[in-house]
């Protein structure tokens, strides 16, 4: 096998090579399977993704020549993704899929063309497109979730070391435990609740009136007062008298609430009542979520352990779930997951051991 037609190319390099034409097929298959579950344009970029690690192959195969050898299997993390990719095909696997191109190694790569490099880094902003579009179809739950569980962790174990710390006995911890739950999972619910009645009310004097729209095919054309509403929204007086006038020529042709409402009329262009969800449904899933994370510090003193070792279980418990989160939050933001991970564990036990230090300050001993 010649390298450039002028050498014939050495055993690490052939070697390299089949390392990357196995990584290129795997990838080719993790874009097929995220193909597999979707529809529509996403289905197709995810296609022509595949497509494109398909040209990739064919030069590693193109460079080999006779020395392709046995098919190999890709990277470890390429057939995991894989593996995700067949059974979930979520915004996590795509999360996942972007810092593996972001990790291309064909920049450094004398061997890979710069059309390759350049494809790697295009195709890393593809899946950030892609993930974004997943990203942004569950950012309030997500939101809420992360929240309101790691609320719940860190606020009662803080409230349970704390109080455990004082040397109390663990029927006290055990009351103060539920009691800490229940406040703050009220609390989150009741205080969503209002959030989110509020932001709808807040809304609603901000709709226009529906019968507003059967006084504009009487409007004088001349002066134009509908230019107003539309200064008034913050559009610019020219831009306001453009549209205000496209408004009218339209009712002049078909007259009546239907016809207005098809080019906008006076209403918002997105339905922003729905988007914000209910008071109910949001105090809900407040309460639920924070409940989740709480529960956890106090499970050792509802299963009957005391003193230090219903403490360190306490806290594996929490410092587990804070790992978990915390690197979940790093696979949707395209981040590492380990620092994101850390970073929660860090932030968690610093809250809840300034409580605990406290509670041995101020009471007796927790043995």
């Amino acid at each position: 096998m010649e390298q450039g037609q002028d050498r014939p190319a050495t055993a690490a390099e052939i070697r390299r090579w089949r390392r990357y034409l196995a990584d290129e097929r795997a990838e080719a298959n993790v874009y097929r399977d995220l193909a597999r579950r979707r529809s529509g344009e996403e289905r197709e970029i995810l296609l022509a993704l595949a497509e494109a690690e398909g040209r990739h192959e064919a030069h590693w195969r193109h460079l080999l020549g006779d020395q392709v050898g046995v098919p190999r299997r890709g990277a470890v993390r390429t057939r995991f993704l894989g593996f995700l990719a067949r059974r979930f095909g979520s915004v996590f696997v795509l999360a996942l899929a972007q810092r593996a191109e972001a990790r291309s190694p064909y920049d450094a790569d004398a061997d890979a063309t710069e059309t390759m490099a350049a494809d790697e880094r295009i195709h890393e902003e593809v899946v950030r497109g892609l993930a974004a579009r997943g990203r942004h179809r569950l950012a309030g739950t997500f939101r809420a979730a992360v929240f309101g569980i790691n609320d719940g962790l860190v606020s009662n174990l803080a409230l349970v070391l704390g109080i455990g710390a004082t040397g109390v006995p663990a029927a006290t911890i055990l009351f103060t435990g539920i009691a800490g739950l229940l406040a703050g999972a009220l609390s989150m619910g009741a205080g969503e609740y209002v959030s989110v009645r509020s932001q709808r009310e807040l809304l609603e004097a901000s709709t226009p009136n529906p019968a507003s729209r059967s006084v504009l095919s009487h409007l004088d054309l001349a002066a134009n007062e509908l230019t107003l509403v539309y200064r008034a929204q913050g559009m610019s007086p020219e831009k306001a008298e453009t549209h205000a006038r496209e408004i009218l020529r339209t009712v002049a042709i078909a007259t009546g609430p239907v016809g207005v409402k098809k080019t906008g009329g006076l209403a918002p262009a997105v339905d922003e009542h729905e988007a914000i969800g209910t008071g109910i449904g949001a105090a809900t899933s407040s309460f639920c979520f924070f409940a989740s994370g709480a529960i956890l510090p106090v499970l050792p003193y509802l299963f009957g352990f005391e003193g230090i070792t219903a403490v360190i279980i306490a806290a594996v418990l929490v410092g587990l779930a804070l790992l978990a989160t915390g690197a979940i939050v790093g696979l949707l933001s395209g981040g590492p997951p380990w620092r994101r991970a850390i970073r929660q564990l860090i932030i968690g036990f610093g809250a809840a051991g300034v409580t605990y230090l406290l509670g041995l300050l101020f009471g007796t001993s927790i043995a």
